[in-house]
């Protein structure tokens, strides 16, 4: 059983977890006060705790006088400097070191000092585990309270500094007399001994890796649904009605999803009922205006010379009405054409010669430029219609201003077939609403320029029977033209119109 939770309560539920997450690294922090010297003790105490341990195992077997030289060469291979001070801060081996009043603050004798004795051989020199960051460190054991005292920035201009206690010898039949051992540097890391960057990077981007993945399938099943919707809805807007989006999901995505689903159907039937009618009327007017022209012309053979104008006028008047009615009838039944309409391989270049012939009568201003072979998937009625429409327009608009053209040519995607004039264009506000049923880019409407704003109707149904798309625009300087994209076919082609 599905969840049914809005939206919002999933984005919170998701947040609230992330910080969750989040919480637990912040209080790792909080544990560690946010201090700097808390921070390098508990990430460096290990590292720095071992080069304490074979420097003071190596300064245990040289005499006095060879620790300067010892210490130089750690110096040298750590990137650091190494000086060796006794607990009053008085230096005892090592270069010239001008400590800070913090760092002599933290050489005063740590809590709880090493035990006596040492591990066998190695007289008066302490085992790992008695020293380190500070008293009684040991490796695997929490520092104590004093441990975080043995690092510090300090200095002009500021530089990075640990203490560790270790063991300079034994007093004549005393304890053993115990040092400082000082490390500084003027960077953090100091090469890696104070501060490993390696692990703070992969925790840092295994922290942002963690919250992408956790963000990605919820962000992700948004804008897939999203890319959806908005794919559907503009299929809708194209006339395209024949969209099914996914219900199922428990939230407002999935509500809007059934919605679109409901429009798209009420859409549909509301648009088919309508060019239903429009055939339906146009089917039955057209008898009646049959019966009329041929009233007329008996009229006309029995009319005197003053009633013959008044019959001539009637006369055209019914054919534009028996136009009106012939394109209406056009685009219904255009509009009807089932969405799955089987297509066919249709050789282009011939139907657009007998397209021109029919149209256009042989006239020089038209030229078609279709390369032979050039073959698209379509119904031959359909895409005769709609480059008949297209031709027709660019007669009548375009008058004498130029030659017009029908171009054909193949791309990825499919066929362009493109009706260009070099008339006086359409106004770029009108652009976006060509091809809407009784739109007309120009108010004025004469027995000279006619129609009824359907012509570029019909292409677009015509064309997106074909499964194909129809764009317009102006050219430059000027011009006009609309364009058909179709697929391409392959197999044995049919030329009918």
């Amino acid at each position: 059983m599905r969840w049914r939770l809005p939206l919002s309560v999933r984005l919170l539920a998701w947040l609230a977890l992330n910080l969750v997450m989040l919480a637990g690294v912040f209080a790792l922090l909080i544990g560690t006060e946010f201090r700097l010297d808390a921070l390098v003790a508990v990430t460096a105490g290990e590292r720095v705790q071992k080069v304490a341990d074979v420097l003071t195992g190596e300064l245990a077997i040289r005499p006095s006088g060879d620790w300067g030289p010892t210490l130089a060469r750690f110096s040298e291979g750590y990137g650091v400097r190494f000086g060796l001070f006794d607990d009053r801060g008085q230096s005892v081996a090592g270069p010239g070191m001008d400590l800070p009043q913090e760092v002599v603050e933290r050489m005063r004798p740590f809590r709880g000092g090493p035990r006596s004795g040492g591990p066998p051989g190695r007289p008066g020199i302490p085992g790992p585990s008695e020293g380190g960051m500070g008293a009684g460190a040991g490796v695997g054991r929490r520092p104590g309270p004093s441990a975080s005292r043995g690092f510090v920035r300090a200095g002009d201009p500021p530089s990075y500094w640990a203490v560790i206690p270790v063991p300079l010898g034994r007093s004549e039949g005393g304890p053993p007399r115990m040092g400082r051992l000082v490390i500084q540097s003027p960077t953090l890391s100091a090469g890696g001994l104070f501060l490993d960057a390696g692990p703070w990077w992969l925790a840092g981007g295994a922290a942002v890796l963690l919250s992408i993945l956790w963000w990605l399938p919820l962000i992700g099943g948004i804008t897939r649904s999203l890319g959806r919707m908005t794919a559907a809805t503009e299929a809708i807007a194209d006339g395209r009605f024949d969209v099914a989006l996914n219900e199922d999901r428990g939230d407002e995505l999935g509500r809007l999803g059934g919605a679109i689903n409901t429009m798209s159907r009420r859409l549909e039937g509301f648009v088919t009922g309508q060019k239903r009618f429009l055939g339906d009327i146009a089917h039955e007017l057209c008898s009646p205006l049959a019966r009329m022209e041929m009233a007329l012309g008996v009229l006309d053979s029995g009319a005197k010379d003053a009633q013959r104008q008044y019959v001539s006028d009637l006369r055209e008047d019914v054919r534009q009405m028996s136009g009106l009615v012939h394109e209406l009838l056009s685009f219904s039944k255009a509009g009807l054409k089932r969405r799955d309409l089987p297509l066919e391989p249709v050789l282009l270049e011939p139907l657009a010669a007998r397209v021109v012939d029919r149209e256009a009568g042989g006239d020089s201003r038209v030229r078609v430029e279709v390369p032979p072979e050039t073959t698209v998937a379509a119904d031959p009625e359909l895409l005769a219609r709609a480059l008949g429409n297209l031709l027709r327009n660019a007669l009548r608009y375009a008058g004498d201003s130029g030659v017009i053209r029908i171009r054909a040519e193949s791309d990825p995607e499919g066929v362009r077939i493109a009706v260009s004039d070099e008339g006086p264009g359409v106004a770029p506000e009108a652009l976006g609403r060509l091809g809407e049923p009784f739109f007309r880019p120009d108010a004025a409407r004469s027995r000279e320029n006619g129609g009824a704003g359907l012509g570029l109707a019909i292409v677009r149904t015509c064309v997106e029977a074909c499964r194909g798309r129809l764009a317009f625009r102006n050219l430059q300087p000027s011009g006009f033209e609309a364009a058909m994209r179709l697929e391409r076919a392959d197999g044995r082609a049919s030329s009918a119109t």
